[in-house]
């Protein structure tokens, strides 16, 4: 997993595509929320948002 994060800077880092990087970091936060939120009392309202 490590790998394919130094792979990406490697690559945003070489092409000078670094307004990549919001957009992947804010696409994993989202991830994030909707794997912790899936088991809680918060899941309706998350799935509302989308």
């Amino acid at each position: 997993m490590l790998d394919l994060f130094s792979d990406l800077w490697g690559f945003m880092k070489v092409r000078k595509k670094f307004w990549l990087a919001p957009i992947i970091i804010i696409m994993l936060l989202l991830g994030v929320l909707i794997v912790l939120s899936q088991g809680s009392a918060v899941a309706p309202f998350i799935y509302t948002l989308f």
